[in-house]
Order: structure tokens, then C-alpha cells, then sequence
């Protein structure tokens, strides 16, 4: 059981209802969006992380997004030398998708923890791949009662406080990565389209807050 406001017992069932209410339900970033070690030129990169979501006892959603044309490729294992890993074969990606794609990972076993890498190949010849990406995810445990912990939060880089490289961008995620809960429920915005995010704001002491910003 985990504990909710107020600590009220909260089920197993409701978390996981919940989590798949909403489309956040998210590996952490640190496991599971880490970022390609290094680009290989001229071929697909997965340059913005990727995210896994919609966990169940028995299935997972991984999400990409390619800087052009792919084939997404998922492999899953028990552990992280991939040893025995299941293929999953998915979508080509392009402009017509905002070059972003979905696999949909089922027959998981439950309540382990499973490691993922996800490798973008061009579409015209497979042999020439992007630096692959991994993490790991857990599946939810198929008997009741049995505990679960996550970490929940919401409204990153919202009003325009965005990853300021000066304090070490966001600390948190280190800390919750440290905790290894077994899935963040990631609540609210995901962007702030109406509240541009500036490179930089004074703050009434005179000091400079600084953003990291992309031209997106």
C-alpha cells in the first residue's frame, strides 16, 4: 500500500488507475530519458531521451523522437548486459509523426525490473544506426497488497524558472533517481506555450537568473 494525503492508505489498484489516467507516468529522467553518449554523424539521433509510460503488470508504451527519418528498434532483457533480449520491431518515424514514435511493449513479466534500449536505423538501410538509448522501467506487481513507491510532482520550468546551469540544473531528479522509486507520476503542463521561457531574468536583488533555452 502507499500513503496519500493526510495518510490515507491508497491501493495498489487506484495508483495504477491513476497513472494510467494521465499521460505522465514516466521512468525518471536520469534512468530512462539518458541521453545518447555521442551522436554518429549522418544517422537518426534520439537526441531528446526517451519515455516510457502506461506500465502495467504486463505491458509498457516507450516513446522516441528522432531528428529525422527512423525505424524505431526496442530491445528488452532481465538484465543490462541484454543478454537473451526480446526485439521489438517499431513504426518508422518522419514528418508526418513530428518524426516521434510509439512501441507498445506486452508479455512482460511482473513486478521486475526491465531494462530497455532503443536504437533509431535509417529507414533506406538498417544497418546504419544512431547511438542507442537505455534505461529501465518496473513493471507493476500482480499480487495485492504488495508495496508500492513512486514519486509524484508536477509544472517543471513553469513561470519561467526553467534548468538553470548555474545550481546544477534540476537537482531533484538526482535525488528521486537515489530514492529508485518504481515510477514518477509526472503531474500537469508539459510545456508553457503561452509563457515563453527567456535566457535570462534579473531577480530583485540584482542577481541573474540564467535558462538553459533551445530555439524550438
Amino acid at each position: 500500500m502507499a500513503q496519500g494525503a493526510g495518510g490515507r492508505a491508497i491501493g495498489r489498484r487506484s495508483v495504477l488507475q491513476g497513472a494510467a489516467a494521465t499521460s505522465a507516468a514516466l521512468a525518471l529522467p536520469a534512468i530512462g530519458c539518458a541521453a545518447p553518449a555521442q551522436a554518429r554523424t549522418g544517422r537518426p539521433s534520439a537526441r531528446w531521451g526517451v519515455q516510457v509510460g502506461d506500465v502495467t503488470t504486463g505491458s509498457g508504451l516507450v516513446w522516441v523522437r528522432s531528428d529525422r527519418p527512423a525505424r524505431m528498434i526496442v530491445e528488452t532483457a532481465a538484465t543490462e548486459s541484454f543478454r537473451n533480449a526480446h526485439t521489438w520491431r517499431g513504426p518508422v518515424v518522419g514528418a508526418d509523426t513530428d518524426f516521434t514514435g510509439v512501441t507498445s511493449l506486452r508479455g512482460l513479466p511482473p513486478g521486475e525490473q526491465i531494462h530497455y534500449r532503443v536504437t533509431l536505423a535509417d529507414p533506406d538501410d538498417p544497418r546504419r544506426t544512431g547511438e542507442p538509448v537505455t534505461g529501465t522501467f518496473r513493471t507493476a506487481p500482480a499480487k495485492r497488497g504488495e508495496r508500492v513507491r513512486f514519486h509524484w510532482s508536477g509544472d517543471l520550468a513553469g513561470q519561467g524558472w526553467g534548468i538553470n546551469p548555474d545550481r546544477g540544473g534540476y537537482r531533484i531528479y538526482e535525488e528521486m533517481r537515489r530514492r529508485n522509486p518504481d515510477f514518477f507520476l509526472c503531474s500537469g503542463d508539459n510545456i508553457y506555450a503561452d509563457s515563453p521561457i527567456e535566457a535570462s531574468v534579473k531577480l530583485p536583488d540584482g542577481r541573474v537568473w540564467r535558462n538553459i533555452t533551445t530555439e524550438e
